[in-house]
């Protein structure tokens, strides 16, 4: 129990919603004292089986010292869980430090009522990570033969279990720090539920709509109508408490007096109503709802703290909720043929699922793709995100037969490092393409509450890059890209062919594919089509799969003026067939088309991508075939690098840390920062300020001749140029030389101290830099110091964890990069020695927040080896992060 006159401070940062193996939801919290009645009565309400696996006896009640010993906890030597759904245990997890404080025994109590949801897994998972905080890294176990369900979730868990037999008991021992196959087990567990949860709103079985009037063009009425007219598989049922009858149907007063199960409630009832119709959902055991009404998180902070509340309800009651001010959601497939949207019609039947925030920009992304007649799978708005988000819809469309591939047009990002985490492992099956705001990250937009960055620019496209979605810039690039990765095959390379009936347009296509990064294998553009269609038809058929039959071409563009007696449907047909015969992608732009009423029928031309102007067309296939090439990389491996002691320098920090104050730094100084990045294989050439010349004199001795002095002023200490860094000095009379005239050469810059340090060899200097963000967690950053990075901004970003062809990626991407690879006739550098640093560097970030920003600069890269001639480097008390190995939903 907790001694007297220490009261524990609650951890409030371990709550957590969390989603169940059914795809329902649950509430994770610490215990508290306050929940001795709620654990008596859990006790009370087991079954005598549960109590007896549990307490290897059976006990009617649990004692008022058994209640105070359960209740009353310290959180750190003693830690408990429960999972509650609406305010009712349904789990309990519990840890007790042993004599070894490396070790605490872990035990669990699900409801008898529960068992099978995955409790017991998400509870273990939570207790590992609060004792790995609290300095814990083995938990041990007793467990009776005959609970296999407990023994199951230890041996499923991912960790190397050690497993005992003695006197009737299974003892069981194992390390809680993650590992591969446990970061595995969780992900794995994480997508099925996340799966089922999407799955519970996008296939229900039975719809309410809830708000439904009598007035035509009511939101509530029009929600409905757009039910019932889309084909809804399963029962309708319309509910509002003051109308007889509503679109010839007879509405429920409330949900809870529809005759049968709800699974989705479409709610469109006014603001102050919402929080009550919830709160009925969730006692009427409804699965998920949409909130069409809009007012919460776009009403200020009073509305926020109002859409909070309102999400916690949800959860609290096992639902998933979409919006507020959703559009709704729409599912295609026949045995569903759900229309729960503003959208006047059931979305075109096909293959992309379709993700979108804000009501207006999913209503322009609707509009967008019914344009192009891009058929759909699925289609989510979320209006607010307060709770599903494109993570989740993710989730879903990676097991989904009916979606081939993905779009999501965001405005803000939850949880970034999931959502790379998540989209990487997608792409790698799925074409998943992105748009997103340019100033995402940067502020807000209306209605959402989600973390801004202090990232540098670029980070975040970055981070989409290395997780191989195809990023574009707009709703309408988007709906192209759509186009070609819904109807065609990918293309295995960038060879081009150009086909037309205009060699002027011909030659300017091929200026702009060799702009994207295409290269032109084949150009017909010079084809006499206006023959009549009996001719034209075969003469361009022949043409094209002749294009294609080259091995050097992996796709073929066709851009064509109108041609009398030729429909563009005919052509577009022909071209389909061609791209199906060959097996490689066709896309088509027909330019000088006037009439709007003329357009290409998709479905009459097999799905072929046609554009109005070839310059669209020419980036939409450009970013296909990067992707595709994308695909042809190896699955990222992170292999483990020598000499990295991850617990000692964690050791170091923690040491450290304890005199820093909320959210204030400590820059260390050189010889702790030496210590902290030795534990990472990192070595610092040794540098030695000093005060008068015969110290320098006296360092320079020690250190061997020759050497270089530097002026510790952090905007000049790199710049040979302005007088900052003296080399190649190899004896005392001229170290004492260089250093007076250096002082008198900086002085009007001010008085800095000076610095004396070896040699190194002679390399191209360069700058990596990692910072913990809030929005995207760590990111690392690399560029060649100087101009390119100082005036040109000329910097390449990536977000960890890093594998080998992410840090070799990252320092090829400046466009200064040029240098480190033997430029002007130089000699190249050791870029395998860079890489590793750049690894190291990523390792240490990305395993310890604590570490808020660290530079090298500079980095000396050499034809032999790689030397850190400086580094600067703050530690801070960590935010949590949101992709811990613990499974939570993050609001």
């Amino acid at each position: 129990m907790v001694k007297p006159g220490h009261a524990p401070v609650y951890p409030a940062h371990w709550e957590a919603d969390v989603v169940l193996r059914d795809g329902a939801t649950g509430h994770l919290r610490p215990m508290t004292p306050a929940d001795a009645d709620a654990v008596q009565a859990f006790h009370m309400a087991q079954s005598q089986t549960s109590i007896y696996l549990r307490f290897f006896t059976y006990k009617s009640k649990l004692t008022s010292k058994e209640l105070r010993r359960f209740t009353e906890l310290d959180y750190r030597d003693r830690v408990a869980f429960v999972i509650t759904h609406r305010d009712r245990i349904i789990g309990i997890g519990r840890y007790d430090r042993l004599d070894n404080p490396a070790e605490a025994e872990v035990a669990f109590n699900v409801s008898d009522s529960e068992q099978g949801r995955g409790l017991g897994s998400i509870l273990l998972e939570h207790l590992a990570a609060a004792a790995r905080e609290n300095g814990i890294d083995k938990f041990t176990a007793e467990v009776l033969p005959e609970n296999r369900k407990m023994l199951q979730v230890f041996s499923d868990a991912g960790y190397e279990v050690h497993r005992q037999f003695d006197d009737g008991v299974v003892s069981l021992a194992f390390d809680i720090d993650p590992t591969e196959k446990s970061r595995a087990v969780m992900a794995s567990r994480e997508h099925r539920a996340e799966a089922r949860s999407v799955a519970a709103l996008v296939t229900p079985a039975s719809v309410a709509v809830i708000g439904a009037g009598r007035g035509q063009g009511s939101l509530g009425r029009q929600l409905l109508e757009n039910v019932v007219e889309g084909g809804f598989a399963g029962p309708v049922y319309a509910v509002n408490k003051e109308a007889l009858e509503v679109a010839g149907m007879m509405p429920y007063a409330t949900v809870a007096e529809v005759p049968g199960p709800v699974d989705l409630a479409v709610v469109a009832v006014p603001y102050d109503q919402v929080a009550a119709v919830v709160d009925q959902c969730g006692a009427a055991g409804v699965k998920g709802v949409v909130i069409a009404t809009s007012g919460f998180a776009d009403d200020g902070e009073a509305g926020l703290a109002r859409q909070r509340a309102l999400v916690r309800q949800a959860r609290a009651n096992g639902m998933r909720l979409v919006g507020p001010a959703s559009l709704g959601l729409a599912n295609t497939d026949p045995a569903v043929s759900l229309n729960a949207s503003l959208a006047p019609k059931l979305p075109l039947r096909g293959g992309l699922g379709v993700f979108s925030q804000s009501a207006a920009l999913g209503a322009s992304l609707y509009a967008s793709l019914s344009r192009r007649e891009v058929g759909l799978s699925t289609v989510l708005s979320a209006g607010n995100r307060a709770d599903v988000s494109g993570n989740d819809l993710m989730q879903f469309w990676e097991d989904d037969p009916n979606t081939t591939s993905c779009g999501l047009y965001l405005e803000s990002i939850g949880n970034p490092r999931k959502f790379a985490r998540i989209s990487r492992r997608l792409a790698r099956t799925k074409p998943v393409i992105v748009a997103k705001s340019d100033t995402i990250g940067l502020r807000l937009p209306p209605g959402h509450a989600v973390r801004t960055t202090q990232a540098p620019s670029g980070a975040l496209d970055a981070m989409l890059r290395q997780s191989g979605v195809i990023r574009v810039n707009t709703i309408e690039e988007l709906a192209d890209v759509a186009q070609i990765v819904t109807g065609q095959a990918l293309p295995k390379g960038p060879g081009l062919a150009i086909l037309g009936n205009s060699l002027a347009l011909g030659a300017v296509v091929g200026d702009a594919a060799e702009q994207r990064g295409l290269t032109v294998t084949h150009v017909a553009a010079g084809l006499e089509l206006d023959t009549g269609q009996s001719r034209a038809l075969p003469l361009l058929r022949r043409a094209v799969l002749e294009a294609l039959a080259q091995p050097r071409t992996d796709s073929a563009i066709v851009t064509l003026l109108p041609v009398p007696g030729l429909t563009v449907e005919n052509i577009a047909a022909t071209l389909q067939a061609c791209s199906q015969e060959s097996g490689k992608p066709v896309v088509a732009a027909f330019c000088g088309i006037v009439d709007t009423r003329i357009r290409v029928d998709r479905q009459l031309a097999g799905g072929l991508p046609c554009f109005a102007s070839p310059g669209t067309a020419i980036a939409a296939l450009a970013a296909v075939t990067r992707y595709a090439k994308w695909l042809t990389l190896e699955t990222p491996v992170f292999d483990p690098l020598p000499g990295v002691d991850t617990e000692a320098a964690a050791a170091l920090l923690e040491e450290w840390l304890g005199g820093v104050d909320g959210d204030g730094l400590l820059t260390l100084d050189s010889a702790r920062t030496g210590r902290l990045l030795g534990h990472y294989g990192i070595r610092v050439l040794e540098s030695v300020p000093f005060s008068t010349e015969d110290d320098a004199v006296a360092a320079a001795e020690r250190l061997g001749w020759p050497v270089a002095i530097k002026t510790l002023d952090t905007a000049l200490r790199h710049r040979l140029d302005l007088g900052g860094v003296r080399i190649n000095i190899e004896n005392a009379a001229s170290l004492r030389r260089n250093i007076a005239q250096m002082r008198k050469l900086l002085e009007p810059y001010g008085a800095a101290g000076l610095e004396v340090q070896s040699m190194a060899e002679v390399g191209q200097s360069c700058t990596l830099r990692a910072i913990e963000d809030p929005l995207l967690g760590p990111v690392v950053s690399f560029g060649l110091s100087g101009d390119a990075v100082n005036l040109l901004d000329d910097w390449a970003h990536r977000v960890p964890p890093l594998s080998a062809g992410d840090a070799a990626d990252l320092v090829r991407s400046p466009r200064a990069a040029t240098r480190l690879f033997g430029y002007a006739g130089l000699p190249a550098g050791n870029v395998a020695a860079l890489e590793d640093l750049v690894a190291r560097v990523g390792l240490m970030k990305d395993e310890h927040p604590e570490i808020a920003w660290v530079e090298f600069n500079p980095v000396l890269v050499g034809p032999t080896k790689v030397t850190v001639l400086a580094v600067e480097l703050r530690i801070g008390n960590p935010a949590q992060r949101t992709d811990s190995a613990r499974r939570a939903m993050i609001s």
